[in-house]
């Protein structure tokens, strides 16, 4: 077989292939697994309004207060994904420059908030009740709050820095 004839094999298999994926039904998921209306849905629930073709977390901020799709995952092992959307800017946020929201895709489709905080949402491995994780509350400083899930909302359960119990302000 000559080098020729394989390039032409090469390129109707090519072609083939580019056929059989654009006859294929587009379906609206990007890479995170969500669809553009659970996207919109979970901004929506955050308090996230649309301006100028992007969300925004904080109305109020003269310079944006940009809302940002974070994490996606399920987070408590439900079958259902949770979602961290994300606000950056001073006007809101203070020091830390950032907040968060954590919504829930509840069964009926809506999306439940979780949390909201001030500060940057990191999920540990130790768990409260139902499955939910700790979430460690960084932020300018040494000591952060370890959230975790009481069945009713995150509280504050202890003090952390890098692993290890500390008091605020000490």
């Amino acid at each position: 077989m000559s080098m020729h004839s394989s390039l032409n094999q090469v390129v109707a298999a090519i072609a083939v292939v580019a056929t059989l994926a654009m006859s294929q039904p587009v379906r609206a998921q990007e890479a995170d697994g969500l669809s553009a209306a659970d996207r919109a849905a979970a901004f929506k629930a955050s308090g996230a309004i649309r301006r100028g073709g992007e969300w925004v977390s904080c109305p109020d901020d003269p310079h944006g207060g940009e809302a940002t799709l974070g994490e996606v995952r399920d987070l408590n092992g439900d079958g259902r994904p949770e979602v961290v959307i994300e606000g950056h800017g001073t006007f809101c946020y203070g020091s830390t420059e950032a907040g968060y929201t954590l919504l829930s895709k509840q069964a009926d489709g809506g999306w439940k908030v979780m949390d909201s905080n001030n500060g940057i949402a990191e999920f540990l491995k130790t768990v409260g009740k139902d499955g939910w994780p700790d979430i460690s509350i960084g932020g300018p400083g040494f000591c952060f709050p370890v959230l975790r899930w009481n069945g009713r909302e995150y509280a504050v359960h202890r003090h952390e820095y890098e692993g290890k119990a500390c008091r605020p302000g000490e």
